[in-house]
């Protein structure tokens, strides 16, 4: 015979305090668990989907990365020129020489610093971005001396704001527009001409040339074509992959140790469930001991008390991650370990994520309450019920 599930639910029931108390463990944990990986969630977004699957970024071959990157301006000339570049409207050419730097600029809330990307774009450089858009203000005028700022450093550093004024390159600039660009990395950075600011901060070359090609099957023969030329020395990446590749270490990092505290907690949580399971044997011997005397299997009483634990596990795994889905709510502003500057992201709750964090809750429900459904299963049944 087959112990009745609704026996499991009522024991639970009956022990409030008990069950609070171990779920409550458990919650913590799962909590800390899809915290973890909400978090490498929306810094893998944030960073991934500022590139775009048509775009492609040219930089200095071995740079990685634009700040550290160098395109001579022939160079530069050659990779917009190639026939696999398509057009835009009005028959320019899509592409956009930029400049990328880092600046150090201070924070509004709090009395330090941090550094800033300030990208320098051509004329073509917003229309290659459908996905940044006017927030506020107005697009900066080319030759100018202006700037829009991303919506997260607009609310972060000072002088960044709408109508204020930052110095850059040992001149003033005027912010004139408030660029939102759908929480993608593009919200941390600062636009203006690259032609302005590249003689503002002594550069006298591009850090990158982003391009459209004709379709995306035009990627590898743009890609050898310049990578092949011994007059230059540049390296072809897909928009998409170059941006996914600047998450990898400190994406890396946040998921090895976050991780490596899960497991930590976890085994305390496994613990308390293990104990608390150990206490409900002892508290009910003279149940299982009546249990088995009307004929249930010692397989039933084991699926029982498994179950239980199991269960037990679940309500703490479904209140941890109803916790973790309110810090969706939450922007969070690190030091992206690729590019030195400040990257605003937010957590990320996705159907994978949630699936992950409820079968590692279940997972520990059940290595807590094996052994000691394993003793409930094994006890005797006179010994059982003389206890009672």
């Amino acid at each position: 015979m087959v112990i009745p599930f609704s026996y499991t639910v009522r024991n639970l029931w009956v022990r409030k305090f008990t069950t609070v108390l171990t779920a409550g463990g458990m919650a913590l944990v799962i909590f800390v668990f899809a915290t973890v990986l909400m978090l490498d969630a929306g810094l893998k977004q944030t960073l991934v989907d500022t590139g775009l699957d048509d775009n492609v970024v040219v930089i200095r071959k071995g740079a990685g990365i634009e700040v550290q990157s160098g395109v001579e301006r022939a160079a530069a000339a050659l990779a917009e020129s190639q026939p696999q570049v398509a057009f835009a409207e009005g028959g320019r050419m899509a592409t956009s020489k930029e400049m990328v730097i880092l600046i150090n600029l201070p924070k509004r809330d709090v009395a330090r610093a941090a550094n800033v990307l300030v990208r320098g774009v051509g004329p073509m450089g917003l229309t290659l971005r459908p996905q940044v858009r006017l927030a506020a203000g107005r697009m900066f005028h080319f030759g100018s001396y202006e700037v829009v700022a991303g919506s997260s450093v607009a609310k972060r550093f000072q002088g960044a704001g709408l109508g204020e004024t930052l110095r850059l390159g040992g001149r003033e600039w005027r912010v004139v527009g408030i660029i939102d660009a759908g929480k993608t990395g593009f919200d941390s950075e600062i636009w203006g001409d690259a032609d302005q600011l590249m003689p503002a901060f002594r550069r006298p070359v591009y850090s990158s040339v982003i391009a459209r090609l004709t379709d995306k099957a035009a990627f590898d023969s743009y890609k050898a074509t310049l990578e092949s030329d011994p007059r230059l020395t540049l390296e072809v990446k897909r928009e998409r992959q170059f941006y996914a590749d600047q998450s990898e270490l400190l994406a890396n990092f946040i998921r090895i140790l976050g991780l490596s505290l899960t497991a930590i907690f976890s085994i305390g949580a496994i613990i308390g469930a293990m104990i608390t399971m150990y206490a409900a044997v002892a508290s009910r011997t003279g149940e299982i001991g009546t249990l088995r005397a009307l004929g249930f299997r010692r397989s039933s009483v084991l699926a029982a008390f498994l179950v239980e634990s199991i269960l037990l596990a679940l309500v703490g795994g479904i209140v941890g991650l109803g916790l973790a889905s309110l810090m969706q709510l939450v922007t969070v502003s690190t030091m992206n370990w690729q590019s030195f500057a400040e990257l605003a992201f937010s957590f990320r709750l996705t159907p994978n994520i949630a699936i992950e964090t409820l079968l590692f809750s279940l997972i520990m429900g059940l290595v807590g309450g094996f052994l000691p459904s394993v003793q409930a299963a094994r006890m005797n049944i006179v010994t059982a019920l003389r206890a009672a």
